[in-house]
């Protein structure tokens, strides 16, 4: 029988508050977060970068792509509208599912982190609406905003990761935290990613920089959100070592095999071969690497041999997402090196 995980009580006069004895799921909380006494070191790092990567979509500069859009070749255009629709939902479904996961988790720094998360999502889905609304009519807006209902490949695959967040829902126990986590650490790590290197590509093409900046901050953001949950189940896997059993661990890789498959399929149906500077053999080497990325950076091994490097083809994509250079001059629209914290480098 699964082990049920318990939510955290509200208020807790008779937590446990030695620091010592704190755990990520069924812990005695009182809930106090107290920013001196942390028992994952890690924390503090991660909350400091996450809070200087503030930014207002509203900043940014749209003007060249209200003049662009309409100008895109049609199968830009189809593969912006609906890989802009994709994204809409991932964020929307993450600022709904982090707070779910947050009931359960009972290390206050952790919880902490994951309430900038959410917040940071809602940033997202704010961009996204004001991407819309600078390029297309409200009518246009509402076509590209449910294209991830209307299109059947698209709602097929929004599945994966939206049945695994509603399973959580209905059961708590420390497999099905488990499973929430890693698809997290999926559509985090994963599924953005292949939309991100669309934009980017449009970036290189000299089309809407305004989009392509706006993505390059929500890449910054999500490079930290792909780091909280590798080291949230790096921190469970020592706490429960039991729960990594080799059943878990089999699930793990074909919840991570599964999610390549569904992007690759994904980016081959939504970029194919008729978009300059891109082709579906790109999509699929691309999409194969960062699998690796995520599955060795849980300590895993490797999942598709022959694809442990940044293929020779997409290396422009590193130049495009390197949390570096995602400051902008807004006045010049043109990068400058970000100061304000350490880099995040996306090795994860």
């Amino acid at each position: 029988m699964s082990e049920k995980i318990m939510r955290k009580p509200l208020f807790n006069p008779d937590g446990d508050i030695d620091v010592r004895n704190r755990r990520l799921i069924n812990f005695n909380t009182t809930n106090i977060n107290d920013f001196n006494n942390m028992k994952y070191e890690w924390v503090s790092d991660w909350y400091r970068q996450a809070m200087n990567n503030f930014w207002i979509p509203e900043e940014i500069n749209m003007n060249q792509d209200k003049s662009d859009y309409p100008n895109l070749l049609p199968a830009e255009r189809a593969a912006y509208d609906k890989i802009l629709s994709f994204l809409v939902y991932l964020d929307s479904v993450q600022s709904a599912n982090l707070p779910n996961i947050a009931r359960f988790v009972t290390a206050n720094e952790i919880n902490l982190c994951l309430s900038i998360q959410t917040f940071q999502e809602c940033i997202h889905s704010q961009s996204y609406s004001y991407m819309l609304d600078t390029i297309c009519n409200p009518t246009e807006r509402n076509d590209i905003l449910y294209q991830w209902k209307t299109d059947e490949h698209l709602l097929k695959r929004n599945r994966f990761i939206g049945e695994l967040y509603n399973e959580f829902v209905e059961t708590q126990s420390k497999e099905s935290f488990l499973r929430v986590c890693v698809a997290n650490f999926i559509l985090e790590g994963i599924y953005f990613y292949s939309g991100f290197m669309f934009f980017y590509n449009l970036g290189r093409n000299g089309k809407m920089p305004g989009s392509v900046q706006e993505i390059r901050y929500i890449n910054r953001d999500e490079n930290t959100h792909l780091w909280l949950f590798r080291n949230l189940l790096t921190e469970l896997r020592k706490e429960e070592p039991e729960l990594f059993n080799d059943e878990n661990l089999k699930v793990i890789r074909e919840m991570i095999e599964q999610g390549v498959e569904q992007e690759t399929a994904w980016g081959k149906y939504v970029i194919g071969n008729d978009i300059s500077g891109l082709n579906e053999s790109m999509v699929e080497d691309y999409i194969k690497y960062l699998g690796n990325q995520r599955y060795s950076s849980l300590g895993l091994g490797t999942l598709y041999e022959g694809y442990e490097n940044e293929p020779e083809t997409m290396r422009w994509v590193s130049q495009y997402s390197n949390a570096n250079m995602v400051k902008t001059d807004f006045f010049e629209a043109r990068s400058t090196a970000y100061a304000k914290s350490s880099a995040i480098e996306d090795d994860l």
